[in-house]
């Protein structure tokens, strides 16, 4: 086993094609071929589920690629370190987030981060909250954001930003009444159609929580629909399709434009987190240290 075969699974998993890695690393694909092909007898362990149209990581594959990548930037690390021309050196930060940091957090901190590291890279993969914190577990991605915490035997989180949960409805006359006559009240949810973000998503589980603490049974709503897509929602929404309830960030447009309205929801203290997470159990590249320093400093977060 050496570094090359290692830096050619590291690039077939993460380009998912045998071509693209080959490319990435400006070799023949035949040639990324024999260093896989040498690395599986080595290991006596099939590294790829290969099919027509993809490739795909075995059970083995996924253990060995937590170790491979590691291997893989310690190497660049070294070469850096003893590099003359290592600060022009480019390097790529792989995040994995939510949808709520993602579109409306992280715009902001790229763009300070930019300015900050210009020759940095960053490859953003957006997801359900789940998914993130698998994709850290598996070390998979550098960092990750999401606004639910589901495991912290492997996670770090660290809280930086406040999020509000609020019921969206239709800007008609029905809603504007309940507003202006009930709005710490949102018992008249249980009647109403419930368009809801979909399994695994971190807003959902938040909503159920919160929902269940302002007096709401859960059993009683009426969900006529799981979505994954936000904009579809608000959409929905404002047709008349149902309600929701998704982040204020998310719906802070509509709000302030009169498509929508917005209802507190009672007893959700200050919110929810969103969380920056990372694997603790492994060092961090000098790139993600830095990326997170940004991220506490727009935030003010303490060391």
């Amino acid at each position: 086993m050496n570094l090359k075969q290692l830096e050619a699974f590291v690039k077939v998993t993460e380009s998912g094609s045998f071509s693209k890695a080959a490319k990435l690393l400006f070799l023949t694909q035949p040639t990324v071929s024999a260093h896989i092909s040498s690395l599986e007898k080595e290991l006596d362990s099939r590294l790829f589920v290969r099919n027509t149209k993809e490739v795909k990581l075995s059970e083995e594959g996924k253990q060995l690629y937590q170790y491979a990548r590691q291997m893989v930037e310690l190497e660049k690390e070294i070469e850096q370190v003893f590099s003359k021309d290592s600060h022009c050196e480019e390097k790529c930060i792989t995040i994995a987030t939510s949808t709520i940091p993602a579109q409306y957090l992280l715009p902001k901190i790229l763009m300070k981060f930019n300015e900050r590291y210009p020759k940095e890279q960053v490859k953003l993969l957006e997801t359900d909250s789940s998914q993130v914190v698998t994709q850290i577990i598996d070390h998979m991605v550098d960092v990750g954001f999401t606004g639910t915490i589901l495991e912290k035997k492997h996670c770090k989180y660290i809280p930086f930003y406040k999020d509000e949960l609020v019921v969206i409805t239709p800007n008609t006359e029905k809603y504007q009444k309940l507003l202006e006559d009930m709005p710490d009240d949102i018992s008249w949810i249980s009647g109403e159609h419930l368009i809801m973000r979909e399994e695994g998503s971190g807003t959902r589980k938040e909503a159920g929580k919160q929902l269940r603490a302002a007096g709401i049974n859960l059993d009683k709503l009426k969900i006529i629909a799981s979505i994954e897509n936000q904009e579809t929602i608000k959409k929905s929404v404002k047709q008349g399709m149902g309600i929701s309830v998704i982040s204020r960030l998310a719906a802070e447009d509509e709000v302030k434009y009169g498509d929508l309205l917005a209802f507190s929801i009672p007893k959700a203290d200050q919110g929810r987190d969103i969380n920056l997470v990372y694997n603790k159990n492994y060092q961090m590249s000098k790139s993600t240290e830095r990326f997170v320093k940004i991220v506490k400093e727009i935030y003010g977060i303490e060391e």
